[in-house]
Protein backbone atom coordinates (compact mmCIF):
# COMPACT_ATOMS: atom_id res chain seq x y z
CA UNK A 1 0.00 0.00 0.00
CA UNK A 2 2.81 2.31 0.95
CA UNK A 3 4.37 1.64 -2.26
CA UNK A 4 1.46 2.64 -4.14
CA UNK A 5 0.63 6.01 -2.60
CA UNK A 6 5.08 6.46 -3.33
CA UNK A 7 4.32 5.29 -6.75
CA UNK A 8 1.16 7.75 -7.04
CA UNK A 9 2.65 10.87 -5.36
CA UNK A 10 6.12 10.35 -7.69
CA UNK A 11 3.64 10.21 -10.81
CA UNK A 12 1.30 13.64 -10.08
CA UNK A 13 4.32 15.30 -9.06
CA UNK A 14 6.42 14.76 -12.34
CA UNK A 15 3.33 15.64 -14.21
CA UNK A 16 2.48 18.71 -11.72
CA UNK A 17 6.60 19.59 -12.73
CA UNK A 18 5.69 18.97 -16.68
CA UNK A 19 2.88 21.45 -16.35
CA UNK A 20 4.68 24.33 -14.51
CA UNK A 21 7.62 23.57 -16.74
CA UNK A 22 5.75 23.98 -20.19
CA UNK A 23 6.23 27.93 -21.27
CA UNK A 24 2.86 28.92 -21.84
CA UNK A 25 0.81 30.89 -24.20
CA UNK A 26 0.68 34.01 -21.64
CA UNK A 27 4.49 33.40 -21.52
CA UNK A 28 4.80 34.13 -25.16
CA UNK A 29 2.22 37.11 -25.55
CA UNK A 30 3.85 38.66 -23.02
CA UNK A 31 7.41 38.78 -25.06
CA UNK A 32 5.67 39.20 -27.80
CA UNK A 33 4.13 42.64 -26.54
CA UNK A 34 7.12 43.50 -24.45
CA UNK A 35 9.00 43.48 -27.86
CA UNK A 36 5.98 45.97 -29.62
CA UNK A 37 5.98 48.27 -26.84
CA UNK A 38 10.08 48.60 -26.85
CA UNK A 39 9.75 49.18 -30.71
CA UNK A 40 6.79 51.81 -29.98
CA UNK A 41 8.62 53.82 -27.75
CA UNK A 42 12.40 53.90 -29.78
CA UNK A 43 9.94 55.18 -32.46
CA UNK A 44 8.24 57.95 -30.32
CA UNK A 45 11.84 58.86 -30.01
CA UNK A 46 11.75 59.96 -33.94
CA UNK A 47 8.51 61.68 -34.05
CA UNK A 48 6.35 58.39 -34.66
CA UNK A 49 2.98 57.09 -32.97
CA UNK A 50 2.80 53.27 -32.82
CA UNK A 51 -0.09 51.36 -32.04
CA UNK A 52 -0.42 47.20 -31.88
CA UNK A 53 -2.41 44.19 -31.56
CA UNK A 54 -1.10 40.68 -31.07
CA UNK A 55 -3.16 37.90 -32.46
CA UNK A 56 -4.47 34.88 -30.95
CA UNK A 57 -2.61 32.39 -29.39
CA UNK A 58 -3.97 28.95 -28.72
CA UNK A 59 -4.05 28.81 -24.91
CA UNK A 60 -3.43 24.79 -25.51
CA UNK A 61 0.06 25.47 -26.99
CA UNK A 62 2.36 22.92 -25.35
CA UNK A 63 5.96 24.00 -25.62
CA UNK A 64 9.14 23.01 -23.78
CA UNK A 65 10.55 24.97 -21.22
CA UNK A 66 12.89 27.76 -22.41
CA UNK A 67 16.15 28.34 -20.18
CA UNK A 68 17.35 31.68 -22.15
CA UNK A 69 14.69 34.49 -22.04
CA UNK A 70 12.52 34.69 -25.09
CA UNK A 71 14.04 36.18 -28.34
CA UNK A 72 11.92 38.22 -30.35
CA UNK A 73 12.09 39.77 -33.92
CA UNK A 74 9.88 41.06 -37.00
CA UNK A 75 9.79 38.56 -39.30
CA UNK A 76 8.93 41.12 -42.39
CA UNK A 77 9.00 44.92 -42.56
CA UNK A 78 6.83 46.63 -40.07
CA UNK A 79 7.17 49.90 -42.38
CA UNK A 80 5.81 48.41 -45.11
CA UNK A 81 3.23 46.11 -43.75
CA UNK A 82 0.67 46.79 -41.11
CA UNK A 83 0.32 43.41 -40.54
CA UNK A 84 3.86 42.08 -40.00
CA UNK A 85 4.22 38.87 -37.64
CA UNK A 86 6.88 38.31 -35.33
CA UNK A 87 8.61 35.59 -34.06
CA UNK A 88 9.08 34.15 -30.59
CA UNK A 89 11.80 31.89 -30.45
CA UNK A 90 13.68 29.64 -27.58
CA UNK A 91 17.36 29.10 -27.71
CA UNK A 92 17.45 27.14 -24.65
CA UNK A 93 18.21 23.53 -24.38
CA UNK A 94 15.66 22.16 -26.28
CA UNK A 95 14.56 25.41 -28.91
CA UNK A 96 11.52 26.30 -30.36
CA UNK A 97 10.28 28.94 -32.50
CA UNK A 98 6.55 30.23 -32.97
CA UNK A 99 5.35 32.99 -34.57
CA UNK A 100 2.68 35.52 -33.28
CA UNK A 101 0.45 37.81 -35.93
CA UNK A 102 0.10 41.55 -34.94
CA UNK A 103 -1.56 44.52 -36.49
CA UNK A 104 0.92 47.58 -36.19
CA UNK A 105 -0.16 50.96 -37.31
CA UNK A 106 2.57 53.86 -37.52
CA UNK A 107 1.60 57.34 -38.29
CA UNK A 108 3.76 59.75 -38.78
CA UNK A 109 4.77 62.90 -41.13
CA UNK A 110 4.95 62.69 -44.94
CA UNK A 111 4.99 64.50 -47.74
CA UNK A 112 2.20 64.79 -49.82
CA UNK A 113 0.59 66.90 -53.03
CA UNK A 114 -0.43 70.33 -52.28
CA UNK A 115 -2.02 70.55 -55.63
CA UNK A 116 -3.11 67.98 -58.51
CA UNK A 117 0.25 67.12 -60.65
CA UNK A 118 0.84 66.54 -64.36
CA UNK A 119 2.76 63.99 -65.79
CA UNK A 120 6.05 65.91 -66.65
CA UNK A 121 6.18 68.27 -64.13
CA UNK A 122 9.55 69.36 -62.03
CA UNK A 123 8.58 69.23 -58.05
CA UNK A 124 9.15 72.57 -56.23
CA UNK A 125 8.55 73.49 -52.80
CA UNK A 126 5.37 75.36 -53.19
CA UNK A 127 3.49 71.82 -54.92
CA UNK A 128 4.24 69.98 -51.61
CA UNK A 129 3.24 69.61 -48.00
CA UNK A 130 3.78 67.34 -44.78
CA UNK A 131 0.61 65.69 -43.33
CA UNK A 132 0.75 62.70 -40.61
CA UNK A 133 -0.36 59.23 -42.31
CA UNK A 134 -0.45 55.94 -42.14
CA UNK A 135 3.50 55.27 -42.66
CA UNK A 136 3.23 51.94 -43.28
CA UNK A 137 -0.10 51.49 -44.74
CA UNK A 138 1.69 52.17 -48.31
CA UNK A 139 3.90 49.12 -49.30
CA UNK A 140 5.45 51.67 -51.54
CA UNK A 141 7.09 53.27 -49.28
CA UNK A 142 7.02 57.45 -48.22
CA UNK A 143 8.82 60.29 -48.66
CA UNK A 144 9.60 62.70 -45.70
CA UNK A 145 12.69 65.21 -46.62
CA UNK A 146 11.44 67.76 -49.56
CA UNK A 147 14.69 68.31 -50.52
CA UNK A 148 15.50 65.30 -51.62
CA UNK A 149 12.61 65.31 -54.68
CA UNK A 150 12.99 69.10 -55.83
CA UNK A 151 13.43 69.16 -59.38
CA UNK A 152 12.61 65.86 -59.64
CA UNK A 153 10.13 64.70 -62.50
CA UNK A 154 6.50 63.43 -61.83
CA UNK A 155 5.84 59.94 -63.62
CA UNK A 156 2.46 60.03 -64.19
CA UNK A 157 -0.66 61.91 -62.80
CA UNK A 158 -1.11 62.82 -58.99
CA UNK A 159 -4.38 63.55 -57.08
CA UNK A 160 -4.23 66.55 -54.67
CA UNK A 161 -3.10 65.29 -50.82
CA UNK A 162 -2.12 62.05 -52.33
CA UNK A 163 1.13 60.58 -50.68
CA UNK A 164 4.11 60.98 -52.44
CA UNK A 165 5.88 57.56 -52.84
CA UNK A 166 9.51 57.11 -54.89
CA UNK A 167 7.96 55.00 -57.86
CA UNK A 168 5.48 58.19 -58.92
CA UNK A 169 8.80 60.35 -59.12
CA UNK A 170 12.05 60.09 -61.39
CA UNK A 171 14.85 62.13 -62.22
CA UNK A 172 15.22 64.48 -64.93
CA UNK A 173 17.03 64.14 -68.01
CA UNK A 174 20.77 65.42 -67.75
CA UNK A 175 20.75 65.33 -71.81
CA UNK A 176 17.66 65.19 -74.11
CA UNK A 177 17.50 64.41 -77.71
CA UNK A 178 19.99 66.95 -79.98
CA UNK A 179 22.13 68.42 -77.12
CA UNK A 180 25.76 69.16 -77.91
CA UNK A 181 27.58 67.28 -74.73
CA UNK A 182 30.94 66.95 -73.59
CA UNK A 183 32.63 63.54 -74.14
CA UNK A 184 35.34 62.62 -71.59
CA UNK A 185 37.66 59.68 -72.98
CA UNK A 186 39.19 58.54 -69.68
CA UNK A 187 41.74 56.04 -69.30
CA UNK A 188 43.05 56.24 -65.64
CA UNK A 189 43.98 59.69 -64.85
CA UNK A 190 44.20 60.34 -68.38
CA UNK A 191 41.30 61.70 -70.74
CA UNK A 192 40.57 63.39 -73.94
CA UNK A 193 37.64 65.63 -74.23
CA UNK A 194 35.70 66.25 -77.64
CA UNK A 195 32.39 67.57 -78.68
CA UNK A 196 29.36 64.78 -79.75
CA UNK A 197 25.40 65.14 -79.97
CA UNK A 198 23.21 63.31 -77.99
CA UNK A 199 20.67 61.03 -79.83
CA UNK A 200 18.50 60.32 -76.88
CA UNK A 201 17.36 61.64 -73.87
CA UNK A 202 19.30 60.58 -70.33
CA UNK A 203 19.13 60.97 -66.61
CA UNK A 204 22.95 60.56 -64.45
CA UNK A 205 24.19 57.37 -64.40
CA UNK A 206 22.12 56.00 -67.67
CA UNK A 207 23.75 55.06 -71.20
CA UNK A 208 23.08 57.11 -74.09
CA UNK A 209 23.76 57.24 -77.76
CA UNK A 210 26.11 60.07 -78.44
CA UNK A 211 27.52 60.88 -82.27
CA UNK A 212 30.89 62.48 -81.68
CA UNK A 213 30.96 65.77 -83.88
CA UNK A 214 34.35 65.31 -85.19
CA UNK A 215 34.91 61.80 -86.12
CA UNK A 216 31.52 60.89 -87.39
CA UNK A 217 31.25 57.83 -85.21
CA UNK A 218 28.63 56.87 -82.94
CA UNK A 219 29.26 55.60 -79.10
CA UNK A 220 27.63 54.39 -76.23
CA UNK A 221 28.45 56.82 -73.07
CA UNK A 222 27.59 57.08 -69.29
CA UNK A 223 25.57 60.05 -68.75
CA UNK A 224 28.01 61.88 -65.79
CA UNK A 225 26.33 65.46 -65.49
CA UNK A 226 24.13 67.66 -67.48
CA UNK A 227 25.64 67.98 -70.96
CA UNK A 228 28.62 65.36 -69.91
CA UNK A 229 28.83 61.86 -71.05
CA UNK A 230 31.66 59.76 -70.31
CA UNK A 231 33.34 56.61 -72.48
CA UNK A 232 36.41 54.56 -71.29
CA UNK A 233 39.84 54.42 -73.55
Amino acid sequence: MRTTLLVSLLIMSALTNSALAQTTAKEIRLAATSFLEAFARTQATEGYQITFETGNIDSRINLAPCTAPLAVEFTGDPWRSEHPSVEVACSGERPWRMFVTTTVSINGPALVAARPFGRGERITQDMIKTRSVVVNASRRGIITDAGLIEGMVVRRPVNSDSVLTPDLLEAPDAVARGDHVIITARSGSFSVRSRGKALANASVGEQVLVENLTSSRTVRANVTAPGHVEVPM
